[in-house]
């Protein structure tokens, strides 16, 4: 299975293109000072492959970077390879999921917009159970289980002492359609409610009386780097699921996500039209 790039290796590039330009210096250029290719430098600067972290010191001297910048640009070099725990699954996950998890695992913040369902990261078990079933109508048990096992332990990074910022719009759809049942749309609900007390997680309501919106199309995430050069926006397909991170794909999908949020209800009606959801179910 291919490798997505780690957000350490994607900021190493980034920071690299970023010194390098400041410096005036063109790729052939830069890699002449330091004895390394074109090619390579470029490779470097686009985030994928490995990278050899005397090189990286070699550039950001010749860059004229800080011995505190060149420091941070070594270590993000020696920890471009260390991959997150869903190394250590026993089963395969699907490369979207991959990708997904390796860009999650140093997120800043994540803004979802979610039409069909409850966002990932804010489902119980046992709706998260319903939805493999429902999507994945001929997967294995011990598949779905797997999968919702990897879903909930995607779930800890809410626990971290320093969590991203999660901020969802939830359309009215997806918090009034049954899935699992009654008691597992009242747990579910529930949940919702509860998260919505931490101070890193905003949930708002997109409720049917707003009619026609931004984001008709579907679902969809914009995962937020530590530099908005870094963040790639995530959609929801039949086959898995589609990352985009050019930046008039990102500038679409941040400004849909302000529409959304400036047209969903304020936090506190949309706390109350989730309490009046769950007594109806």
């Amino acid at each position: 299975m291919p490798v997505g790039p780690t957000t350490r290796r994607r900021q190493l590039g980034a920071d690299l293109r970023r010194l390098r330009e400041a410096k005036g210096l063109t790729l052939e250029e830069a890699g002449a000072r330091v004895g390394i290719s074109k090619a390579t430098l470029s490779r470097y600067e686009t985030k994928e492959g490995t990278v050899k972290w005397p090189a990286i010191d070699a550039l950001c001297r010749e860059y004229g970077a800080s011995d505190a910048e060149r420091i941070a640009l070594v270590e993000l070099a020696k920890g471009a390879k260390i991959q997150g725990w869903w190394r250590s699954l026993a089963d395969p996950i699907p490369e979207s999921m991959n990708l997904m998890l390796t860009l999650e695992d140093e997120v800043v913040r994540e803004d979802h917009y979610a039409c069909m369902y409850v966002p990932g990261l804010l489902q119980t078990r046992a709706y998260a159970e319903a939805v493999h079933r429902a999507s994945e109508v001929q997967c294995p048990e011990r598949e779905v289980q797997h999968m919702v096992d990897i879903r909930m332990k995607r779930q800890e990074l809410l626990d971290r002492d320093d969590p991203p910022r999660i901020w969802c719009v939830i359309d009215e759809a997806a918090l009034r359609r049954e899935v699992g049942g009654r008691e597992v749309m009242r747990e579910q609900l529930g949940h919702l409610l509860a998260l919505t007390e931490r101070p890193h997680v905003t949930v708002q309501v997109l409720p049917f009386s707003k009619g026609a919106h931004a984001a008709a199309v579907g679902s969809f995430a914009i995962l937020r780097g530590p530099t908005p050069e870094l963040d790639v926006a995530y959609v929801d397909l039949l086959s898995g699921g589609l990352f985009m991170e050019k930046p008039q794909e990102l500038a679409r999908y941040r400004l849909a996500f302000e529409y959304l949020s400036a047209q969903a209800l304020d936090l506190e009606s949309s706390t109350e039209i989730v309490h009046r959801i769950s007594k109806e179910s």
